[in-house]
């Protein structure tokens, strides 16, 4: 079984060498790194070079139209059964993760495989500002504002085939609308692996002002709606105070 990891990046110089590293040394082989950059202009694409002698990196720069257009180019390009995504500023929590994501398509015969996530403020993974644990999955948690952590998900290749790549008309919600779309669906299999697959800095671009956090609610709001659920109000809410018991005090 062959993973594709995408990574998109602009300007993310100061973090992208410890993203690269948690990829190269993960335990498990088969694997292939994908860098989408957005012709950044800091110097990453001297550290993205560097690591393109690699086997298992690939690289491809040239302006894009936000996140989401990146990581459809990097769906695009990916060769693997199985694909997911690492931020240029994040990383592995540890060098089993790809291994125990397979072991889990394996056993479970399933088609997307998903974990925890911490976020972390500094430059070192050990002061942890967020811990998002997740739960195995059922249909009725979407109903509660339930969502897997995206930079935990892996997916079948096949299902971006399928079920088609992110709408680039959200501009920081077309996770969500793609989980949605994709969870609510009867025949698909999901499993958890109780484990902290990923860990990022804090900062992202959707919790990064008060303007974009209303932007955000925003675009649930409307994929709510466009998903079909019948109180798309209640249920935004509850996912937006699910978040609150994640923070660490």
């Amino acid at each position: 079984m062959k993973i594709s990891i995408i990574t998109a990046n602009y300007n993310n110089e100061a973090t992208l060498s410890a993203c690269f590293e948690s990829v190269k040394c993960q335990t498990y082989l088969n694997i292939e790194h994908i860098i989408i950059d957005g012709a950044s202009n800091d110097g990453s694409i001297d550290t993205i070079k560097t690591y393109s002698k690699f086997p298992h990196v690939r690289y491809y720069s040239a302006k894009d139209n936000g996140i989401y257009d990146a990581l459809n180019k990097g769906i695009k390009k990916a060769t693997g059964d199985v694909i997911g995504f690492l931020h240029a500023d994040g990383m592995f929590a540890g060098k089993n993760v790809v291994q125990n994501i397979v072991s889990k398509f394996e056993s479970n015969k399933c088609d997307g495989v998903y974990g925890d996530l911490h976020y972390f403020r500094g430059s070192t993974p050990v002061n942890i500002i967020r811990n998002w644990v997740s739960r195995p999955f059922k249909k009725s948690l979407l109903k509660q504002g339930w969502m897997p952590p995206h930079p935990t998900l892996y997916i079948k290749a096949k299902l971006y085939q399928k079920n088609g790549l992110y709408k680039c008309d959200y501009k920081i919600a077309a996770d969500y609308d793609f989980i949605l779309s994709l969870f609510k669906q009867k025949d698909l299999i999901f499993s958890y692996v109780p484990e902290v697959f990923v860990k990022m800095r804090m900062g992202g671009t959707s919790n990064s002002s008060l303007k974009n956090i209303i932007h955000k609610s925003l675009e649930d709001y409307k994929i709510l709606k466009d998903n079909n659920f019948k109180y798309p109000l209640y249920v935004l809410t509850l996912k937006n105070l699910s978040k609150i018991k994640q923070f660490v005090s």
